[in-house]
């Protein structure tokens, strides 16, 4: 069984208590993201401004899991 995960990128515009963000994708979208293990195993810092990639389910398109943080 494959999974189908859906990858976007936005940019982050608040940040949330308990390592959530609200995330501004490209086509204008808002939703709530999480960090993903690896971010937070090396402690990468995220700040409103920074430029994201989201994995997210096709079942929920308000939450996601920030997986990436761009430059």
């Amino acid at each position: 069984m494959q999974k189908k995960i859906i990858r976007k990128s936005g940019q982050v515009i608040e940040a949330l208590p308990s390592v959530h963000f609200k995330v501004r994708l490209d086509d204008g979208n808002e939703m709530i993201a999480h960090l993903a293990g690896k971010l937070r195993l090396y402690r990468i810092k995220i700040l409103p401004g920074d430029r994201v990639t989201i994995e997210m389910s096709p079942y929920d398109e308000k939450r996601g899991r920030i997986v990436y943080r761009g430059k």
